[in-house]
């Protein structure tokens, strides 16, 4: 038989386990989330690289040649 003392210290370490396992749920919501803000952040970032690079050349190309007027 389970005395008193020791039914109360199973029933405090299952209470310390469940509320481990939900902190450690909610963890893993919070990294999901921040996983999927990184990668989206990256893929615009790469757009915009993408795009400062096209504006780069294409302003290195116009100044290369002079206006009709001269």
């Amino acid at each position: 038989m389970i005395d008193a003392d020791t039914a109360v210290r199973m029933a405090e370490l299952e209470s310390r386990l469940a509320e481990q396992d939900r902190m450690i749920a909610d963890l893993n919501e919070m990294v999901i989330a921040q996983w999927r803000k990184i990668d989206n952040l990256e893929r615009k970032f790469g757009e915009l690289r993408d795009e400062m690079d096209t504006a780069a050349l294409t302003r290195a190309g116009a100044t290369d040649t002079p206006p009709p007027h001269y």
